[in-house]
């Protein structure tokens, strides 16, 4: 079935200069495996699709149950030469807890 990625997962995020960070945490431990397998660079790129100028990197942290994400060229030159409304990305986070990912009903726990 097809779920929002904030059914599994929660995020924090931040900036630094024209970079945003979004980290994305397992509700569960057990959902860990599928934020690796379904929450890439690539998906996360292709989600934000133009507002990432840059490359997306993806750093796992299986210890804590989570992955990092750096977006390059996503703020538009950074918070203090940038006319977005989120300069600092605070809401890239909880926009990509919109992004649709797969997973069976083991996998959500029911």
């Amino acid at each position: 079935m097809r779920v929002p990625l904030g059914r599994i997962a929660h995020t924090r995020s931040g900036d630094k200069g024209d970079t945003a960070n979004i980290g994305v945490i397992a509700l569960k431990e057990w959902h860990y495996p599928t934020l690796a397998r379904e929450v890439t660079a690539e998906r996360v790129k292709a989600f934000f699709g133009p507002l990432v100028k840059g490359e997306v990197e993806r750093f796992e942290l299986p210890n804590l149950g989570a992955l990092n994400f750096l977006l390059h060229g996503a703020l538009g030159g950074g918070g203090t030469l940038s006319l977005r409304v989120d300069a600092q990305g605070k809401t890239l986070g909880a926009a990509l807890l919109r992004m649709e990912i797969e997973l069976d009903e083991y996998e959500f726990g029911l």
